[in-house]
Formats: structure tokens, C-alpha cells, sequence
């Protein structure tokens, strides 16, 4: 894979936002996402063995990939040489077809489809640290920090972003499982160990246990309720019970569909396998 920094590039070869913030910031994106050692991830210059190109299994969706994006993601996945080479200027007599704002948009966007751990497994593992860290903290009651007190209100949004979270981190899984399935992504071993000991029966278990947590709760609210005659309730209490109760049936009832969702996506897996 060419890289025209290393070699050279002469005036005027390069427009001046692709050489000091299109190139650089998309090729150090690839390089997070895809652990790549590529230092010019748009360069156009790309050379393949006979070997290494049956490696990429030559489906329609590596073609596919050439044709619309580059192969930027993919070719990541795979180790491969670097060569250095000078970039001259464009001798054609016509504009070119490139458009620097559309065409990085659609290498960020290609390079994200092909990474559900930052697209989506990062992010919603942050938002549940932060939720669940946050609901904690005020479960006992209201907290300070300096002038600023945090109460139901910011429990009501810490149980939000919980859910979210729990959503996007399945959204991984999804997006991880029919990657691998449709021949987009290599497998990965640590999912299949991670399938053997997380079946759809543990995720129905899990997902009743949550809902089973989150009624018992209710009913507990419902109990404080009765005793004021179903009357006037002291919301500063009662929603710290309310808040966790809605929050664990949400969950109980995401994990239990996204059993049943994952183990449809891993049909085509399971008769591979057989």
C-alpha cells in the first residue's frame, strides 16, 4: 500500500485540506479503529498477491467494497507492506472527480461500519458505566456537588442512559454476528466462546430475572401508595423506587428480544457448523 507522505508530494498534487486534515485524520482514525499500520489510508496505490488476494475471498461483497469505498476497513484487517512513492500532479485536462467533503464522509462512515466495538460497543459500555454509576450514587438520596444538587431528576436520566447503553452494546453484538455470518468481517473466536457459555436460554433467564426485580419493586411502590390511602405520595422517595423498577423491566424485557435476536442471526452459524 502506497503512502505519498513518506515519498513526496510535489506542489500542487494535493489539495491543501486533503494533505494537512482530510488524509491525516482519516488515516488516524483507521489506524484506532483497525490496529492498521497504514500511513496514507486514501492513497490509491495498492498492489495484491495471488495468495493474499484469495485470502480476502473474493465475494461479491469485496467487490462490492472496491468499487464504493476503496476496501479501506478490510484491507486493515489483514496485515500487508508499505512502499513509498511520489505524488505528482494531475495531468488531465479535467476537474477532478473527487469531492473532499462527501468522499471523507464516506470513508469515516465506511471505516465505523466495519468497527461495531467503537461504533457501538464502547460507546454503550460508557453509557451504562455512567448510568449505572449515577443511579447508585443518588439511589440514597439527593447529592451535592458544590452549589449544584442532583436528585430524581438526574436519576430519571440516569436510568435513560442505561437503557440506551444496554441497547447500543447489543447493537454490537448484531451488527458483530452479521458481519461474520455475511463474510464482511473475519470470525472471531472470542465470540464463539463468549456463544458457548451465553445461549439463548441464559439471556431468557437473565432477561426474567431483571423483569421479576423490576415488578417486585412496583409492587413495593404500590404498598407505599396504599399506605397513604392512594393518596398524595412524597415523589422525592417514591420515584427512587419508581425510577430503578421501570429500569430493570426495560432491561429484563431488552435482554430477553435480544436473545431471540441473536440466536436468529446465528442460524446460518450453527449450520455451518453441523
Amino acid at each position: 500500500m502506497g503512502n505519498r507522505f513518506r515519498g513526496g508530494i510535489k506542489p500542487g498534487a494535493m489539495p491543501v485540506l486533503n494533505r494537512y486534515l482530510g488524509n491525516p485524520a482519516l488515516t488516524a482514525i483507521g489506524r484506532v479503529l483497525f490496529k492498521a499500520p497504514a500511513r496514507d489510508f486514501q492513497c490509491g496505490l495498492r498492489a495484491f498477491s495471488r495468495s493474499a488476494y484469495d485470502r480476502f475471498k473474493t465475494t461479491h461483497h469485496w467487490d462490492g467494497v472496491c468499487q464504493r469505498d476503496g476496501g479501506e476497513g478490510l484491507a486493515g484487517r489483514r496485515r500487508y507492506r508499505r512502499s513509498a512513492y511520489h505524488s505528482l500532479p494531475d495531468g488531465r485536462g479535467r476537474a477532478p472527480h473527487m469531492r473532499p467533503w462527501r468522499d471523507g464522509w464516506r470513508n469515516l462512515r465506511f471505516m465505523f461500519l466495519y468497527s461495531p466495538r467503537w461504533l457501538f460497543l464502547y460507546p454503550g459500555l460508557l453509557l451504562m458505566l455512567v448510568g449505572f454509576s449515577a443511579g447508585i450514587w443518588l439511589l440514597p438520596g439527593p447529592q451535592r456537588v458544590g452549589a449544584i444538587t442532583f436528585d430524581v431528576h438526574t436519576m430519571v436520566y440516569a436510568g435513560l442512559a442505561l437503557i440506551v447503553g444496554f441497547q447500543v452494546v447489543s447493537f454490537a453484538f448484531f451488527t458483530k454476528l452479521f458481519a461474520i455470518t455475511e463474510g464482511l468481517l473475519p470470525p472471531d473466536p472470542r465470540l464463539d466462546k463468549l456463544f458457548r457459555y451465553v445461549s439463548l436460554e441464559v439471556g431468557l433467564m437473565a432477561g426474567f430475572i431483571l423483569m421479576a426485580v423490576g415488578v417486585g419493586t412496583a409492587f413495593s411502590a404500590v404498598l407505599q401508595w396504599k399506605a397513604t390511602g392512594f393518596g398524595q405520595l412524597n415523589f422525592d422517595s417514591t420515584l427512587r423506587v419508581v425510577i430503578p423498577s421501570a429500569t430493570s423491566i426495560a432491561l429484563g424485557t431488552q435482554t430477553i428480544f435480544s436473545s431471540f435476536f441473536l440466536s436468529v442471526l446465528g442460524l446460518p452459524r450453527k449450520s455451518m457448523h453441523q
